[in-house]
């Protein structure tokens, strides 16, 4: 055997391309994983929350499995189309996804070159993180009871600020499920809507919480709820809406980590050890605290059983509302 073919034979065993060892016996496909660097896709451009989150985890795989992990962008069509390139990849755990609330959002609203549960295995969760509801400063509202009174007291003559995707579906769950007729006006980015209420252009926002949290003390925006299931860690003064006086809403964004169907089971184990171990981590905790967001250790199985509840919920909104997807 050649020096050259030998490198060669070593190099294919490394990367798990072998499936049994001499001996005939099966070779656990994680034992040497990973062999090489690992990319890692968000479907949205840079400084967004999924690549904020991507890139925590990113770093701490890079330490902790000694590869690479590499973060590469692929935006367009609201996460369309890096979904497509993972869900069309080879699962042999060297390309995954970084997947949020937009997920279940287009597959319950539009027709996709993917299956949004059957492309795709799922290794956990990173964590939630709730958007806030907030008021122009001068509106004569401190309380989402306040607001609702106001609100219905003039029908129409309110405008709701609010980015695309995910952050629009929040915004207009909050308007059916408030009873109010609010005009909501989506905006090409979350900050250009947050700075349209608050310069008094639009009365009211729906917004992430990290992008709200700097100026709910400025005095030109008046904070009065959180979107999610429970108080944030970031900002525990503030009500969920659901408790404030709309019974039932909830809308958190979330995190994940996906990759194409058909990985090994091996390898997607030891990828959630190591999310469960990185969500648990002191520093983990402080910088989720500081983004709003908060850890949340789910198995594979119970994030792939949250999708079509998630999907279904927001396909609801999508009919109340009209919006058609595309």
């Amino acid at each position: 055997m050649s020096s050259r073919f030998a490198m060669g034979f070593i190099a294919l065993l490394a990367a798990g391309s072998v499936n049994a060892a001499a001996d005939g016996a099966p070779v656990d496909p994680a034992a040497g994983y990973p062999a090489r660097p690992i990319r890692m896709i968000v479907p949205f451009p840079p400084g967004g929350s999924n690549d904020i989150m991507g890139r925590y985890f990113g770093n701490y795989l890079t330490e902790r499995l000694d590869r690479q992990v590499v973060m590469d962008n692929r935006a367009g069509a609201d996460g369309i189309i890096g979904t497509e390139i993972v869900a069309r990849s080879q699962p042999d755990g060297y390309t995954l996804l970084v997947a949020s609330a937009a997920h279940a959002v287009n597959g319950g609203t539009r027709k996709l070159p993917y299956d949004p549960l059957d492309s795709f295995a799922w290794i956990g969760m990173l964590g939630l993180g709730p958007s806030v509801l907030s008021v122009h400063a001068v509106l004569p509202a401190n309380s989402v009871r306040d607001l609702l009174a106001l609100g219905k007291a003039n029908p129409g003559k309110f405008v709701l600020s609010t980015s695309g995707g995910y952050a629009q579906f929040s915004a207009e769950l909050f308007h059916h499920m408030s009873g109010l007729k609010l005009i909501v006006v989506v905006y090409k980015g979350g900050f250009p809507a947050l700075l349209d209420a608050m310069a008094g252009q639009a009365q009211l926002n729906i917004g992430s919480l990290i992008q709200t949290l700097p100026h709910m003390n400025s005095g030109k925006i008046r904070a009065l709820a959180t979107t999610g299931s429970r108080r944030s860690a970031a900002a525990p003064d503030l009500p969920t809406i659901a408790e404030a006086g709309v019974p039932g809403y909830e809308a958190n964004n979330w995190w994940a980590v996906g990759a194409p169907a058909g990985i090994a089971a091996g390898i997607v184990n030891k990828l959630n050890l190591e999310i469960a171990r990185y969500s648990k981590l002191p520093e983990t905790l402080k910088r989720y605290e500081a983004e709003g967001v908060e850890a949340e250790i789910r198995t594979p199985d119970e994030v792939r059983k949250l999708l079509p509840v998630e999907m279904a919920k927001w396909a609801n909104v999508a009919k109340v509302a009209n919006i058609r997807g595309q």
